[in-house]
């Protein structure tokens, strides 16, 4: 009895379980993103509430799985109970890919705010590289001691992102210039190729909704808390999201956005200061900080999941004294390590949307099979009547499908040729674990 209350009490809550999805969600992306929306003009905004529909229909439907199936893994858990064990190797497999790689990408994102008090960082990439690995290491240690401990410094990083973008986001509001909208469309395409670009590159910003899903067995009562996270985080973000950009554009004219290396700390610059600029800076390295813990986290928790239905290597599965899967945690930061250090030469921002794209199209599969299983799912139900399967949940698994089928066309033919090579090297793993259980079956037997 005692060791169940000891690890009761070391599981995270409602508000950590949020900040998690928030924090996830906010990372690197937003503080960016207004500079690559500045030339599409006001419509961007629409890109935005497109994207942030369609996030929502993701969030809703892993809201309704994790509510029937609350457990460690999310999408993968989903798709194994919906589609067998191949299809959720795969989505294990491609996401496990995105954390990891996505944690590559944060890291420097991190590296390039700290340079606008520290320049060599992001004048040297060596240097710079260096100092990304460093808050890798230092955030896998923090994870390593334990899931609670991580969940902390997530909430107080989550509180502290979100303050620069909700000031630009409402005070900024009273400094908007509406002439800095127009024109509506200053891309020279059509509104819906607009609304389509500008809705694919926002998508970065809003991956990681599924967060609360992913270590259910460390939450507290989690077929009431992962849904209510995930609806609740995934509402936050997007409406700071709308905020804080039309704040930012309202701010600056679309001819000096679209040249800004850092659009939020500008913003405040031109409108209280050099001091402001820099406390905005501040934020957005926080906010990278906060994000690469939270995805730290995941990236043990996900094989943990894996490996326990046999389907990882079992040195994933395996936990420490503190019951964090701290070999899981290793394999990955090594695997960021490896990766980085590949091409050290190249500066920052070419490492940086490199790996955002890998990442971005290694998490939308996993959202596809999520909302085919679901689906199947409906359709097998005997229990309902067939008006009940073809009502709401079945309309928002389409609509979540839809919606990431559109995203992945939208990353590119190079993104999804890329992501489908990494999938495809994942079998020879999948074929040596079936071969280890038949083994271990047949020994036993």
């Amino acid at each position: 009895m005692e060791k169940t209350s000891n690890s009761s009490s070391r599981k995270i809550g409602l508000w950590i379980a949020t900040s998690l999805v928030v924090g996830n969600m906010i990372g690197t992306g937003v503080f960016l993103l207004p500079a690559s929306l500045a030339p599409f003009g006001g419509i961007s905004i629409l890109g935005w509430i497109f994207t942030s529909i369609g996030a929502l229909m993701v969030a809703l439907l892993l809201a309704r799985l994790g509510r029937m199936m609350p457990l460690a893994g999310g999408p993968y858990a989903f798709t194994r109970a919906g589609l067998g064990e191949l299809p959720a190797f795969l989505v294990a497999w491609g996401y496990w890919i995105s954390i990891w790689s996505g944690n590559a990408a944060i890291s420097l994102g991190f590296v390039g705010y700290m340079g606008v008090f520290f320049p060599p960082l992001a004048q040297v990439p060596a240097l710079g590289v260096g100092a990304a690995l460093a808050a890798v290491w230092f955030l896998t240690a923090v994870n390593a001691r334990g899931v609670r401990e991580a969940g902390i410094v997530q909430l107080v990083t989550t509180i502290l992102k979100l303050l620069p973008l909700l000031a630009i986001g409402t005070l900024g509001l009273l400094y908007l210039e509406p002439a800095h909208f127009r024109p509506f469309n200053a891309s020279g395409e059509s509104n819906f190729s607009a609304v389509t670009a500008t809705a694919a590159l926002a998508l970065w910003a809003l991956l990681g909704l599924e967060s609360a899903t992913i270590p259910a067995d460390s939450v507290k009562d989690p077929s009431r808390t992962i849904p209510r996270a995930t609806i609740v985080g995934t509402l936050v973000t997007a409406g700071v999201y709308i905020l804080a950009t039309v704040g930012v554009m309202g701010i600056l004219p679309a001819e000096t956005l679209g040249q800004s290396s850092a659009p939020f700390a500008d913003a405040a610059t031109r409108i209280w200061g050099g001091w402001a600029g820099s406390l905005i800076a501040a934020g957005a390295a926080i906010s990278a900080f906060g994000a690469l813990n939270g995805w730290i986290l995941l990236q043990g928790q996900m094989p943990l999941a894996v490996a326990r239905d046999g389907l990882f290597p079992p040195v994933f599965g395996k936990l420490s004294p503190r019951e964090t899967p701290v070999p899981g945690l290793v394999i990955s930061s090594l695997l960021i390590t490896g990766l980085m250090s590949l091409n050290l030469t190249a500066s920052l921002v070419e490492q940086f949307t490199f790996l955002i794209l890998l990442a971005t199209i290694c998490t939308l599969i996993p959202y596809v099979f999520s909302a085919v299983s679901e689906l199947v799912m409906l359709a097998r139900d005997g229990k309902s009547s067939r008006k009940e399967r073809l009502a709401g949940p079945a309309v928002i698994a389409v609509l979540a499908l839809v919606y990431s089928l559109w995203a992945i066309v939208g990353a590119g033919r190079d993104t999804v040729f890329w992501g489908l090579v990494l999938l495809v090297a994942g079998i020879p793993v999948y074929w040596l674990q079936a071969r280890r259980r038949v083994g271990v079956s047949a020994a036993s037997t």
